[in-house]
């Protein structure tokens, strides 16, 4: 194993019967950039796993509080590139993990594949390939860690069993749900629906044109794309209020990253940023990603207020399977989270799982904390009466630990303004 003199990597070959790969980590992500590119183009990933998606999180998210990526490269002997991992290092107070790159706001995690990847890598193989991962960047200077805390991960990536899951894996409490949408937008919401449902949405519909021109939109432009980004934020922090969940977008980075996403040139085939407009007052906006053949939807919201009982939101998701099928997608995905109003469209349920291992005494118990406390998640999901009153708990704890979280700020400010 050696330090490369050319550039901030570690390179090391095994021998890993029957054949020979060669491994290779990445500290820089400009050094990376090129061969990235260049394999996300045919190589079987999610949508998150694009180069410019993790390069933006790391840039307003990931730099500002430290994280250290670790991008794994793993070729075989023809220099013929097998996998990539976007790994990362982050602390958690005086905790390490190796994790994903970016896995706060990615959906899905996982790493990008070669169309051959499961014929040249079989479970087992990939088992061995796995420690001589861990041993690599355990190695590198500066790259300790507790504790191997991967979550988030699909079953498959692209057509292709995530190699991941030839691990110890743990099942995850939620899920993510898609649809197959067919070829025509009409058959489509014809069976997904009753006719009690689809003349209560002509009602709907009406009720909201008399209060002016109901238009959808396709933002385009960087000050329309940006103003309907802001559109959705806004939107999307007043229904996390009223539902009393923490407002992610008061994370350092956060807003950052979605509005140097949606205007990045290198996903301008990807990005999808829309909204309905009732005449010139946008009252749905919505956050899309067109990857292959599958639409996600990242993030959507409406307008509160007297507008809402007309359903906005659902006139914006009617013509959002619309555009999806016209550009052709076999798939909708709504992503990550178990929603009950998923379900009235949904035909796939795709599960997700995580990994724990500990490297350390300290991500030892970590481990064996979160593990129970998963277990714990598992044995409420089974007991449907006791899911409301813990909710309700969960919710009450959460703003606690909000308004306990203002209050230390505000005592320490009032402190510093008196020693000024």
């Amino acid at each position: 194993m050696r330090i490369s003199s050319d550039g901030p990597f570690i390179t090391s070959p095994h021998a890993v019967p029957p054949a020979k790969v060669r491994l290779e980590l990445f500290n820089d992500l400009d050094a990376v950039e090129p061969v990235w590119r260049a394999f996300e183009q045919n190589a079987d990933c999610t949508v998150f796993q694009r180069f410019d998606w993790l390069s933006e999180w790391h840039a307003h998210v990931g730099r500002p509080r430290h994280c250290k990526p670790v991008i794994v490269l793993i070729s075989d002997e023809r220099g013929n590139l097998l996998i990539l991992l976007p790994l990362a290092i982050e602390r958690e107070g005086m905790l390490r993990r190796l994790t994903w790159l970016g896995s706060d706001l990615c959906d899905y995690n996982a790493p990008l594949l070669a169309a051959s990847f499961n014929e040249v890598v079989p479970p087992e193989r990939f088992r061995h390939l796995w420690r001589q991962i861990v041993d690599a960047v355990r190695a590198m200077p500066f790259h300790r860690f507790d504790l191997v805390d991967m979550d988030k991960m699909p079953a498959l990536v692209g057509a292709q069993s995530n190699p991941m899951l030839s691990l110890a894996v743990l099942p995850r409490t939620y899920s993510a749900h898609a649809a197959s949408l067919g070829d025509n937008w009409e058959e489509f919401c014809g069976a997904k629906t009753t006719g009690q449902t689809r003349k209560r949405d002509r009602r709907r519909l009406r009720r909201l044109t008399e209060s002016g021109e109901v238009r959808f939109v396709h933002a385009s432009g960087c000050d329309e794309i940006t103003e309907t980004m802001n559109v959705l934020i806004t939107q999307k922090r007043h229904y996390l209020a009223r539902k009393g969940v923490e407002d992610l977008f008061t994370r350092a980075g956060y807003r950052e990253f979605f509005r140097a996403v949606v205007l990045n040139p290198h996903l301008s085939d990807v990005v999808h940023v829309s909204r309905v407009d009732v005449n010139a007052t946008p009252v749905a906006a919505g956050l899309g990603l067109m990857h292959k053949n599958c639409y996600h939807l990242v993030m959507s919201s409406y307008r509160d207020g007297d507008v809402a009982r007309f359903g906005p939101g659902r006139v914006h998701l009617m013509e959002l399977f619309r555009h999806a099928i016209e550009r052709r997608a076999a798939k909708f995905d709504f992503t990550i989270g178990d929603e009950p109003y998923k379900r009235d469209w949904c035909d796939i349920e795709l599960k997700v799982v995580g990994y724990l291992e500990a490297a350390t005494t300290m991500g030892g118990l970590v481990a064996a904390a979160r593990s129970a406390i998963l277990r714990g998640d598992f044995f409420i999901r089974q007991k449907p009466k006791l899911r409301r009153p813990l909710s309700k708990v969960r919710v009450a704890a959460l703003a606690l630990r909000r308004r306990l979280r203002r209050g230390v700020t505000a005592v320490r400010g009032a402190a510093a303004r008196t020693v000024g």
